[in-house]
């Protein structure tokens, strides 16, 4: 056997990051032995474990090493980063390092520097000793790739230590959990964000149209509780046919019937607002005057539309190239403190990409394998409240409304 040592420090009881390294350590077919542990006699203190861990060989301690590393172990006496260049643009060296979503912090020149715009499954470049988080498109030639797991540590999300209105959710996914209750919490966490200066972005699908809830979150808009808007071609279409006809995808949205001729409706919308040169100058003639689209102009509430294969027309602000909406949602959500997912599987999973796990994510779905899949590709921070969007929006800005007053 081969071994070496590391140590742990945080909240490692409650929540359960000592049990989970241990368990990791067993499930690799590791060894271990526990050379000091201090338990935190306080609420704020934090605990601290050293661990000696050993493995067959040098391949299998290194396994054993990466999967512990995620958990926030690090070595006792940290080593400078490892870097190497990169040969040419979007192009990597071997071994390098592979980001999680948790907050992470590089030693660089005999010091702990954070990483900036942590999000998952990127890479980490030192660029004028600054320690910048990139995807693989955004590597130049020359840039200073931090490789191997060497001078790198990981901050793992910690169960809260005081009261917080999401610990009851605590990550899980049911469809027992009293809506009522999920609703005002939210609300309430909402409106205390925002005292705070903090940002909401929202990621809707067409379904807030469809169901009935497209009022709601125009009034959550107008109202200020919205700070960036992130969809596809879809939701603005059918927000804007609303407006137009009193119509989604042709369906009267008072009786839920079709109407007749209605299937053209939306190609008819999209017509239209191309020929006045797109949304924003539809809003300023007076074409549209209403809905989603209509408040997020009038209220200078910034919206990133990206375009799927599925699309018609597109409207013209829609992003087509889906490289360059995925770069401009990820500048966007810079500095945003919570997002709402509703009812939109892929859109909800290509945002939880670009989060840190330090963002409050929550994930409204009916159907609850839209919220597993989500935390199954690494969002593991999102809570999930599976309910009809066309219920859940309205009641949420009607608790918004009552709590405000």
């Amino acid at each position: 056997m081969i071994g070496k040592e590391v140590e742990f420090e945080g909240h490692l009881i409650d929540s359960l990051i000592l049990s989970k390294a241990l368990d990791t350590i067993l499930d690799l077919e590791g060894e271990f032995e526990i050379l000091e542990f201090r338990v935190g006699r306080k609420k704020e203190e934090h605990s601290y474990a050293r661990l000696f861990v050993a493995g067959k060989d040098e391949e299998h301690l290194n396994k054993i090493l990466r999967e512990l590393h995620k958990l926030g172990a690090r070595e006792i006496k940290p080593e400078e980063v490892e870097l190497k260049e990169a040969e040419a643009d979007k192009v990597l060296p071997d071994n390098f390092y592979v980001t999680t979503n948790h907050p992470t912090y590089v030693f660089y020149k005999g010091r702990w520097i954070e990483v900036e715009d942590i999000s998952m499954d990127r890479v980490i470049a030192i660029r004028d000793d600054r320690a910048v988080c990139i995807s693989i498109d955004e590597v130049k030639k020359g840039d200073k790739i931090v490789v191997g797991e060497k001078g790198v540590k990981v901050v793992p999300p910690e169960r809260p230590r005081k009261y917080s209105p999401f610990q009851f959710m605590g990550g899980s996914v049911s469809s027992e959990r009293p809506t009522e209750e999920i609703t005002e919490i939210i609300a309430r966490e909402m409106i205390e964000l925002k005292k705070k200066g903090g940002r909401i972005a929202v990621v809707a699908g067409p379904a807030v149209n469809h169901t009935g809830a497209r009022e709601a979150l125009a009034a959550m808009i107008r109202d200020g509780y919205v700070d960036l808007l992130l969809s596809g071609n879809a939701l603005a279409v059918h927000d804007i046919e609303a407006s137009l006809f009193g119509t989604s995808l042709g369906m009267d949205l008072r009786t839920g019937r079709p109407v007749p001729g209605g299937n053209r409706h939306h190609l008819y919308t999209i017509s239209k607002i191309i020929s006045v040169g797109g949304i924003k100058r539809a809003v300023e003639l007076g074409i549209v005057k209403d809905g989603i689209m209509y408040e997020c102009v009038k209220n200078n509430v910034p919206f990133i539309l990206a375009g799927s294969i599925r699309d018609d027309g597109p409207l013209p602000e829609v992003i087509t190239d889906v490289m360059k909406a995925k770069k401009a949602m990820k500048e966007a959500l810079r500095g945003i403190d919570m997002v709402l997912m509703l009812a939109t599987t892929l859109h909800s999973i290509a945002v939880g990409n670009l989060l840190p796990s330090t963002v409050k994510t929550i994930c409204v779905d009916i159907n609850p394998a839209t919220v597993t899949k989500l935390m199954d590709r690494g969002t593991a921070q999102a809570i999930g409240v599976v309910t009809d969007v066309g219920l859940f929006l309205p009641k949420l800005y009607e608790k918004l409304r009552e709590l405000r007053e």
